[in-house]
């Protein structure tokens, strides 16, 4: 598997939106309801939607982030060897949370505020590396 990095890529490309995100210095990580490990807010664009609203709607769905920031760092690609090479784009973001609501409305179970990076990622191969690229590029 391999994960690339752009400036741009033409809108329709973009498939997915994911969503580095913090709470009061802390990484914001997901838990869903039917795995055990940990992964970054992010999910599919819907048919017709701006990525940016993709964006805001997942990070909403997936962490109930009602007050927030959030701006567009890059395009992201994954090329996978199960997928025959072929090369998916996501855009990747990020927010600075300020208020969550009390409940969660989605497949997610609990959300967890970290210091440091987990040891069990849901999708390894992927997302460490974009909070890589976010602290690369010195946004946190």
């Amino acid at each position: 598997m391999k994960v690339k990095f752009y400036d741009e890529v033409k809108d329709s490309l973009l498939k997915f939106a994911v969503i580095v995100s913090k709470y009061n210095g802390k990484w914001v990580f997901c838990k869903h309801k039917q795995r055990k490990t940990l992964e970054v807010p992010g999910g599919h664009r819907e048919i017709g939607e701006k990525i940016g609203k993709t964006a805001k709607r997942e990070l909403y769905e997936e962490t109930g982030a009602v007050d927030f920031t959030i701006k567009p760092i890059c395009v992201y690609s994954v090329i996978s060897d199960d997928n025959d090479s072929e090369e998916t784009f996501g855009m990747l973001y990020f927010a600075d949370i300020n208020a969550f609501e009390s409940e969660l409305h989605s497949e997610i179970e609990k959300i967890y505020l970290l210091d440091d990076l987990p040891s069990e990622w849901t999708y390894p191969m992927i997302q460490p590396k974009l909070i890589d690229e976010i602290i690369r590029r010195g946004i946190c």
